[in-house]
């Protein structure tokens, strides 16, 4: 057995690039040596565990969640709209690294799967809100627009202090770092961009599930 061990020069191609190019290159040379096999262990290892691994760990924060809203709304529906807010903030996840030239590495996936918790935050808030106008007697397009009025500022505070607490990793202030820093700009721009569109795509869901559901309560009480 030979064991080779080696690091990564700063600035040149990453972890994943070099194993690549060592697996091209030994497709090539394999023919010629049947009895030698190469086994990868070390950074890329721990990555191809952590991938394999991430979409189970993504499902069950979603359903711990949903759990947790279910049990608190005492409903089948409203935790599917608070839950619209993931996708939301995938769009400025995208964006961000996008527009920050951040690489979509191991550590950014990390930053999602925490996003996923952060971001329903806002949609709890506003719902939460609505839900009890509603039981005061008011209707659904009251109770959502004044809910929307009302924790606009409660909402936009939460989000700003979290993201003004990442904001110095994710620009790289206070020093740029390769691995935390893409995991900071992947959970800066997906707050910014869900606690935005939320104020106006979640009402708007609001307003169409409850009147679905109150439609459907009245032919379910005629019939």
């Amino acid at each position: 057995m030979v064991l080779v061990e080696a690091d990564i020069k700063e600035g040149g191609r990453n972890t994943l690039q070099i194993n690549h190019l060592i697996q091209e290159r030994w497709h090539e040379l394999k023919i010629k040596h049947p009895d030698i096999s190469l086994d990868f262990s070390g950074e890329l290892d721990d990555i191809e565990e952590s991938l394999d691994a991430m979409p189970y760990l993504f499902l069950m924060g979603v359903g711990l969640i949903y759990l947790i809203i279910g049990a608190q709304f005492r409903s089948y529906f409203q935790p599917l709209l608070i839950l619209a807010t993931i996708p939301l903030a995938f769009t400025g996840v995208v964006a961000g690294l996008m527009i920050t030239s951040n690489p979509l590495s191991l550590y950014t996936l990390y930053g999602i799967v925490a996003l996923v918790g952060i971001a329903v935050n806002a949609s709890i808030v506003l719902i939460s809100a609505a839900n009890s106008r509603l039981q005061q007697g008011m209707s659904v397009n009251h109770a959502i627009i004044y809910a929307a009025r009302r924790r606009v500022i409660p909402i936009l505070i939460t989000s700003l202090t979290t993201i003004a607490g990442l904001f110095s990793l994710a620009s790289g202030f206070a020093g740029k770092s390769l691995i935390w820093g893409p995991l900071a700009t992947a959970i800066v721009w997906g707050l910014a961009f869900s606690t935005l569109l939320t104020l106006f795509v979640i009402p708007l869901l609001y307003k169409f599930f409850m009147r679905y559901s109150r439609v459907a309560r009245a032919n379910g009480s005629s019939n």
